[in-house]
């Protein structure tokens, strides 16, 4: 009788595995979403350090008593480039925005702000990281909605453009303020 090497096996098993993982991937409840296991949860915090000549993101800025966002960005950003007008748009409709700017630095923030407007109450300087590590931020940009309270209600993965921005984030945003 022929012995079967366990490298002949190895193969087809490994290949089961990852259908198996695919076919569980397509049915769960919204495949293209990125799970955040923060959401119902408090906010972390914020950069104890700010970009000079701008207010300072402080932890009571997250629950003041209102619907706020935090949004993670960097200058060297394209999309968060792109959503920079929205987010000018949202502060001057009355939505506190908080920023944390990361893996950034201070010189290139400071001039983009400068030269684009400045949409945030308060600003968080994170240059290596470690607070969007807290959040679970994978990439820039990405906006956190929080409740009066400063638990976090919603995560949106992306720049706040488009017609992912109108179908997701802006029900969320109108969720929260009881809209």
């Amino acid at each position: 009788m022929a012995k079967i090497s366990p490298l002949m096996i190895a193969p087809p098993l490994i290949f089961a595995a990852f259908v198996g993982l695919a076919f569980v991937g397509m049915y769960r409840e919204n495949p293209e979403g990125l799970p955040s296991t923060l959401v119902g949860q408090t906010a972390p915090g914020v950069p104890e350090r700010a970009l000079r000549n701008f207010p300072q993101a402080t932890q009571d800025m997250l629950a003041g008593g209102e619907v706020t966002l935090v949004n993670f960005w960097a200058s060297w950003c394209p999309p968060c480039r792109a959503e920079h007008p929205k987010l000018l748009e949202m502060e001057a409709n009355g939505i506190d925005i908080v920023g944390i700017n990361f893996k950034d630095t201070e010189a290139a923030a400071t001039k983009y702000l400068r030269d684009d407007d400045n949409p945030f109450i308060g600003i968080g300087f994170d240059p290596q990281g470690r607070t969007a590590i807290d959040w679970g931020v994978t990439a820039p940009p990405e906006t956190f909605i929080l409740d009066a309270d400063g638990k976090i209600l919603f995560r949106f993965a992306g720049p706040l453009i488009g017609s992912d921005y109108e179908q997701r984030f802006l029900p969320a945003l109108k969720a929260a303020q009881g809209n």
